[in-house]
């Protein structure tokens, strides 16, 4: 396993922790340059998805010595990015998860579903 599959499978099980729910890590290794693994999963309210990022910004912080490029949408909390290089996470609200659509753009990648 590759140190950025080792990442993403990594944020996959703590998001899972967190009862996130539909947690998908998708592989865009060879499909895009930017990043290795997404990371796409739902809290049921903004404030779960709020608890998702802290998780999983404290724990690798703690765990790997590792900090996000870029976060984004902490406040609102209805979609957070973590930038993470070779992994990038999105938190969904489930409205903006089915708004946004992200697993429909990436159809063709590898994905799988954890948890």
């Amino acid at each position: 396993m590759s140190g950025s599959e080792a990442l993403a499978e990594r944020i996959a099980a703590i998001a899972s922790d967190r009862k996130a729910q539909d947690v998908r890590v998708i592989d865009l290794r060879g499909i895009v340059s930017y990043t290795d693994f997404l990371v796409i999963c739902s809290g049921n309210t903004e404030r779960q998805t709020k608890a998702i990022h802290d998780a999983i910004h404290a724990e690798l912080k703690k765990e790997e010595g590792l900090l996000p490029r870029r976060a984004e949408g902490q406040r609102e909390a209805r979609w957070i990015l973590l930038d993470y290089l070779d992994c990038v996470v999105h938190i969904f609200t489930p409205d903006a998860r089915s708004y946004y659509r992200l697993e429909q753009l990436w159809g063709e990648a590898p994905a799988r579903s954890v948890g």
